[in-house]
């Protein structure tokens, strides 16, 4: 799946239940906190997923292209790499431990930068946030470590009270291993393609969060390894490798699944038409970036759905997009039995809007 989306965790941990047969959240809570198999960064277009420990390096490295973006920002802002590179220095070395933005803060503080609040905390929070002074300008001090991910593996580490930590990843990740940026980012294509294929460069470069002519390398150094594809009139590539299977496919129906906002399945290609029609576009994929939890039905969103928890228990409610069989209504309360269970639900209905 090339990562779980996780800029909401409980989400990223939704999407790996639903292909797999884990029976409780806190198999993945251990797996990130106590054994360090998973962890939390900033992957594709700079957002958080969560990937396995063991390929860390090659989800940050191979990403590596779009903090430099937010690299370019800051040094036009501020009219000195000296400058700039001497405040990332001074950052990254302070993270040797789980290190919250204000404590990132306070240290800077102690190395003789000036600091200010201001709002810029993202995602339309306009709740102020420390910015520090640097070159005459100033810049967020959660924007420091987005670029960090240009020279250093960043991860996160657990909460402290309600605020994120971060640390570098050679400190955090038992038996690290470092990879170059070129090997990276020719491994990461692969692993999209097998996720994603059949897919285009755009397709690539969107789920990236590039630009296409910078991945136009990327992808044109691995074309022996792939094959012009035909699917239904739609031209794309594929990995050679994979065209005899994907030939060979077919769907046991009904095949359902109860995916979170923001799954990686909704999240690999530029059109969506290969998921949810356009009558139905937008109830998927909505206003500032939000996309919806999606029924999927075959392959195909065929509504839209959420819940709530409380003490009588887990209650899905599903909006369908058309009529659903009673096999795919039976395999829904199924799926919800079995999500009450993962999040630890005495109790778990499904009931169906119109």
């Amino acid at each position: 799946m090339g990562g779980a989306q996780a800029q909401v965790l409980s989400a990223a941990q939704t999407s790996i239940w639903a292909r797999t047969k884990l029976d409780s959240v806190k198999v993945l809570d251990d797996a990130m906190w106590r054994d360090r198999t998973l962890v939390r960064a900033w992957c594709m277009r700079r957002t958080m997923f969560l990937v396995p420990s063991d390929e860390l390096a090659l989800f940050v490295r191979g990403t590596a292209r779009r903090p430099e973006y937010n690299y370019r920002w800051a040094l036009a802002r501020v009219s000195s790499g000296k400058l700039l590179d001497r405040l990332l220095d001074r950052t990254v070395e302070f993270l040797d431990r789980p290190r919250s933005r204000s404590e990132i803060a306070r240290h800077l503080e102690t190395k003789g930068y000036r600091l200010r609040l201001k709002a810029g905390g993202g995602w339309g929070d306009r709740r102020p946030v420390p910015w520090v002074e640097v070159g005459g300008r100033s810049i967020p001090v959660g924007f420091l470590i987005h670029m960090m991910g240009t020279r250093e593996a960043v991860c996160s580490g657990p909460n402290i009270g309600n605020e994120s930590t971060y640390v570098r990843a050679d400190r955090w990740v038992r038996r690290w291993r470092d990879i170059t940026r070129e090997r990276a980012e020719k491994e990461l294509l692969m692993k999209y393609l097998r996720a994603y294929g059949p897919s285009t460069m755009t397709d690539f470069a969107l789920w990236m969060g590039l630009y296409v002519r910078d991945v136009k390398g990327i992808w044109n150094g691995s074309r022996r390894e792939m094959t012009p594809v035909e699917v239904e009139g739609w031209k794309a590539e594929s990995l050679e490798a994979d065209v005899s299977d994907l030939e060979r496919a077919r769907i046991d129906e009904p095949d359902v699944h109860l995916l979170p906002n923001f799954d990686s399945y909704l999240l690999g290609h530029k059109s969506h038409r290969n998921i949810v029609g356009e009558g139905n576009h937008k109830k998927v994929y909505r206003g500032q970036g939000w996309v919806s939890p999606v029924l999927l039905v075959n392959g195909r969103a065929a509504g839209v759905w959420s819940y709530s928890q409380g003490r009588k228990g887990l209650e899905v409610v599903v909006e369908p997009f058309s009529e659903l069989s009673a096999g795919v209504r039976s395999q829904v309360h199924e799926e919800t039995q079995r999500l009450g269970r993962f999040l630890g639900s005495e109790s778990a209905t499904a009931r169906f809007g119109r």
